[in-house]
């Protein structure tokens, strides 16, 4: 049986500190499906097929490493696809905080799914994509912050 990781998020943008925690999820599980949810409630800066665009592009050349979107609890999506792991990016005690209240809840629903949070790297750690939005909508320099392939400036 393989083993087989989500990554949920919007990825609206993905970022470089989400490329680092996939690449390096991806070294310790046999598949990584980057899940986008869908949430209608949710206004994007970037539409669901540009972000999969994106994403496709961005791991290429990783085998292990695919997308998806899905709507509805994520433990309820990891049942749906078999996998048994949820990663999540941990660059803050803010983050661990929420994270470790949302693992448990998904615990508590799905005792046999284990949420594995992976610590940004330092020079990670102060990128996120609701900052990287506004940086975007300000015409702002986001080479820094965003991979090779999305640079939009």
């Amino acid at each position: 049986m393989s083993k087989i990781a989500i990554f949920p998020g919007s990825f609206d943008p993905i970022t470089l500190g989400h490329q680092d925690i996939i690449e390096r999820a991806s070294k310790l599980f046999d598949q990584v499906v980057i899940s986008i949810g869908e949430n209608s409630q949710k206004k994007y800066l970037f539409d669901i097929d540009q972000r999969i665009k994106w994403i496709e592009q961005i791991f290429k050349d990783d085998k292990n490493v695919s997308v998806k979107c899905y709507s509805g609890l994520t433990v309820d999506y990891c049942k749906a696809i078999g996998a048994k792991y949820i990663v999540r990016g941990v660059r803050t005690t803010a983050d661990f905080d929420y994270e470790k209240n949302i693992a448990q809840l998904n615990q508590k629903m799905s005792p046999d799914i284990e949420t594995i949070l992976i610590t940004s790297k330092p020079e990670y750690s102060h990128i996120s994509s609701t900052i990287v939005r506004e940086i975007i909508i300000n015409k702002g320099n986001t080479s820094s912050f965003l991979p090779q392939e999305l640079r939009l400036n």
